[in-house]
């Protein structure tokens, strides 16, 4: 007789949730990385704000990386980030301007905000609202910072 996991018993499609997880976890991660390299590099009339508001958006996706890899681990699967996405996409370019740099980062959460949207629409095909509330949340995080990332890019 095999164990089941309550938690993800009346998960319809864990597969499919995990791996959008997973993917979440590694675009997380390597906007964590490029906001810190900003963070070490901005310089300028705009260097507090931007240092100050990239320290604030990499410890919180720092955090939230460590929740959605404790998800997929929930989920009975690997917690695992792809090199190929955390290394893909426009890397940090530290020469530009400190407006440059809220503009990339604006397009990077723009893009995480939907993966986000989209992981909760996944979750809530397969039965899973942990994980749709997680997504939700998150989706949350990166749309309100597009907000500020615009604001304050003007």
């Amino acid at each position: 007789m095999s164990a089941t996991n309550p938690e993800t018993s009346n998960i319809s499609n864990v597969a499919s949730v995990a791996e959008a997880l997973s993917d979440a976890l590694s675009a997380t991660y390597r906007l964590v990385m490029k906001s810190h390299m900003y963070h070490w590099n901005v310089t300028g009339p705009h260097f507090l704000t931007v240092h100050e508001l990239t320290e604030t958006h990499y410890t919180d996706m720092f955090a939230a990386a460590d929740v959605i890899a404790e998800r997929i681990r929930a989920l009975g699967k690997t917690a695992v980030i792809n090199p190929a996405q955390v290394s893909g996409g426009r890397e940090a370019d530290v020469s530009q301007s400190a407006e440059e740099m809220l503009r990339d980062l604006l397009a990077d959460h723009e893009r995480l905000a939907a993966q986000m949207r989209a992981l909760v629409g996944t979750a809530e095909a397969a039965e899973d609202p942990v994980t749709a509330d997680l997504a939700t949340t998150r989706a949350d995080f990166h749309e309100k910072t597009t907000w500020m990332l615009r604001a304050t890019a003007g």
